[in-house]
């Protein structure tokens, strides 16, 4: 399993917590969660990759909230905690379904809203302020981009 998704994995956690050090050990709880919540997937509810996704989303955003990381992070000297772009920028691991391709053929804003909340991390109500726009309107626009992106996956199932 590690060996199959570890790559696809860790680029959607690097993107979201956007440093090395910290997704190599989110990862890690990321596998100790799928592992021990295995009984949980359903297929019926939607595929496994998906499910996957979803935790290590989740577990990565739920890192940059908590405490010890916010306290790690005013505790960092300055060359450790600010990275170039360059150093950052890896090929995105978690294309190697093709997905970038399909996320492209979405309306710019669909696409936009995608990458905020699952890339990087941002909750809906971070995105109202970001785009300075309603948050019901942020809620409807991701609800209509996540079901033109369901019909578009659907010839990849």
């Amino acid at each position: 399993m590690y060996d199959n998704y570890s790559g696809a994995l860790y680029g959607v956690i690097l993107r979201i917590v956007q440093s090395k050090e910290y997704t190599e050990e989110i990862i890690q709880d990321v596998f100790v969660k799928i592992w021990n919540s295995m009984h949980q997937y359903d297929a019926a509810k939607g595929r496994f990759y998906t499910w996957m996704i979803n935790i290590a989303r989740n577990t990565a955003i739920d890192y940059l909230k908590s405490k010890s990381f916010q306290n790690q992070l005013k505790n960092q000297p300055i060359p450790d905690f600010v990275y170039e772009n360059a150093e950052l920028s890896t090929t995105n691991n978690s294309d190697f379904i093709g997905f970038n391709k399909v996320l492209e053929s979405l309306e710019s804003d669909k696409q936009e809203l995608i990458d905020l909340a699952y890339y990087q991390g941002f909750t809906q109500s971070e995105i109202s302020e970001k785009l300075n726009m309603p948050l019901g309107t942020v809620k409807t626009k991701m609800r209509n981009a996540l079901i033109k992106l369901k019909d578009l996956l659907k010839d990849y199932q």
